[in-house]
């Protein structure tokens, strides 16, 4: 039998209207700290989110979730927040903001293969 590891993850939203509080699901964050696991999947649909708000900024949303991916990766692309260790990278990139780009709160779980877990997640909470 293969040995579970504790994971945590986080839904990816997008809030056109923070006021209004609505938001549309967009991507999944998952970290794996037993597996050295960080990442995040996302997609946008232009079509629903126009749905929320005409003046959704679709270019600006998507190198704010390239930034996500930037984070997780780590290295110098990451910036200062991507040299930081992965628990400190998913905890600022799951910390409470009131933007366009929030997450969830933290869900745990039990995985085997991480990625597998954020591809399942992601056609689950997202698609």
């Amino acid at each position: 039998m293969q040995e579970k590891h504790v994971f945590e993850y986080a839904v990816v939203r997008v809030v056109p209207c923070v006021a209004r509080e609505e938001f549309l699901n967009v991507g999944v964050i998952l970290y794996c700290s037993a597996q050295g696991f960080l990442r995040t999947t996302y997609t946008l649909n232009e079509e629903r989110l126009r749905a929320f708000s005409a003046q959704v900024d679709i270019a600006e949303l998507r190198e704010r979730l390239r930034a996500f991916e930037r984070i997780c990766a780590g290295r110098a692309e990451g910036g200062s927040i991507g040299q930081l260790p992965l628990a400190s990278r998913f905890r600022w990139l799951t910390a409470a903001r009131s933007t366009v780009v929030q997450t969830s709160a933290v869900h745990p779980g039990l995985c085997i293969d991480a990625a597998d877990t954020l591809d399942r997640l992601y056609r689950q909470l997202v698609e």
